[in-house]
Formats: C-alpha cells, sequence, structure tokens
C-alpha cells in the first residue's frame, strides 16, 4: 500500500469543468498568471477559501479532496499564510504534471457551496 497525504483544493466552475474533463484524475495546467499551484492541508480552510472567494467570484465554490505520494509531496514545505489552520503547498507551475503523475486514486469533490449555504459551512 502506498503512503499518501490527503491534499484539498477549492475550485471555482472553470477549473473544475477542466477537472471533470480530466475523469478527476489531473489537475489542469496553471495559466500564465497562475505560477503556483495551491493544495491546502485542511479541508476547513479549502471551505473558507471556496464560499469566501470562489462563491464572491464565481457563484459557486467547489472543495476537491485528493491523496498523493508522500515521498512526492515532502519535497514541498507546508506554508503557514494566516491563522493555525491556514497551510497549504506551494507547488511551481511547471511541476504540476509531475504532482499529477503521483496522484493515487481519483480526485473527489467533497464539497459545494453557494451564495445560499455558504455561511452555513463557516
Amino acid at each position: 500500500m502506498t503512503d499518501t497525504v490527503t491534499l484539498y483544493r477549492p475550485t471555482g466552475p472553470e477549473e473544475m469543468a477542466l477537472l471533470e474533463a480530466a475523469g478527476f484524475r489531473r489537475w489542469p495546467p496553471r495559466l500564465p498568471e497562475q505560477p503556483i499551484f495551491y493544495p491546502v492541508t485542511n479541508q476547513q480552510y479549502a471551505i473558507e477559501i471556496a464560499t469566501r472567494w470562489n462563491i464572491r467570484d464565481s457563484g459557486v465554490g467547489y472543495v476537491t479532496r485528493f491523496e498523493v505520494e508522500r515521498g512526492f509531496m515532502e519535497r514541498y514545505p507546508i506554508q503557514k499564510v494566516g491563522g493555525a489552520h491556514h497551510t497549504e503547498w506551494w507547488v511551481p507551475a511547471e511541476e504540476l504534471e509531475a504532482l499529477n503523475d503521483h496522484i493515487v486514486g481519483l480526485i473527489e469533490v467533497v464539497g459545494e457551496y453557494r451564495p445560499d449555504t455558504a455561511t452555513e459551512h463557516l
């Protein structure tokens, strides 16, 4: 059995459509203005981002969960970017394909948030 680490990623509808088109197996390439891929370490933080930013920007926010081989993720130190649970990995865009190659299983959608339900989860 492969030793993995659980990552979470808040996303909006455009990225979700690309993820679905990839069979929930790979993250889409970053856009030129997106030099870093930011998966987060916990579901609470992912929900905060999805409800505060994705809903504001596009009307809906999703939270995904996926497993990556631990040995691969160990190259990226966890970054604390705010409160105690505001922790994430910073994966350079040019290394996203390598991360995709180390995903174990499928990327799961574990939450969908819209303006009328956003405050229920904070």
